[in-house]
């Protein structure tokens, strides 16, 4: 049974590195304070269509060979596996991504998932900026209205507006 948690966090791991590219951080910075989070047509969120598209490409590319084609992760995610870590939770708005802010999952891709505790790779030597953003979009295009809801409140709060 250990053998087969150690082979799936191995593969696991792999996966989450096998299509990591050479850099693509030219072009814009974007701080996400600066993105409005005022509702777009066609989502009535702070994300356009476009977005979601760009970034569920980017996701599958990426992210989809640890947390899930549609964001939704793997089963058991949270039980700690044979390396002492938990699996990739899901970010589907059914774990804990909802409650992070916009500039803290934007951060979390950028270095990985060391500075909080985690084991996921660093993505900002690999993704731009423009990629990381879509790519929050599309995993936040799964959450129910519920979830995103308190999401947008909470982000509105840390901003200081409502």
């Amino acid at each position: 049974m250990k053998f087969i948690w150690v082979t799936a966090a191995v593969l696991g791991l792999a996966a989450c590195t096998e299509n990591q590219g050479t850099a693509q951080n030219a072009g814009e910075t974007i701080d996400t304070s600066s993105i409005s989070l005022e509702p777009k047509a066609g989502t009535e969120r702070w994300y356009t269509p476009e977005e979601v598209t760009r970034g569920k490409e980017v996701f599958g590319e990426n992210c989809a060979g640890c947390h899930g084609q549609n964001a939704e992760s793997t089963p058991n995610w949270k039980t700690v596996a044979a390396n002492g870590q938990y699996p990739p939770p899901p970010l589907n708005g059914t774990a804990h991504a909802w409650h992070h802010p916009l500039d803290v999952l934007k951060m979390v891709i950028e270095q990985g998932g060391e500075p909080v505790g985690g084991v996921m790779p660093a993505w900002g030597d690999r993704l731009s900026d423009r990629q990381i953003i879509d790519v929050v979009a599309s995993f936040q295009s799964y959450w129910p209205d519920d979830v995103y809801q308190s999401w947008l409140e909470r982000e509105q709060s840390r901003r200081g507006s409502q």
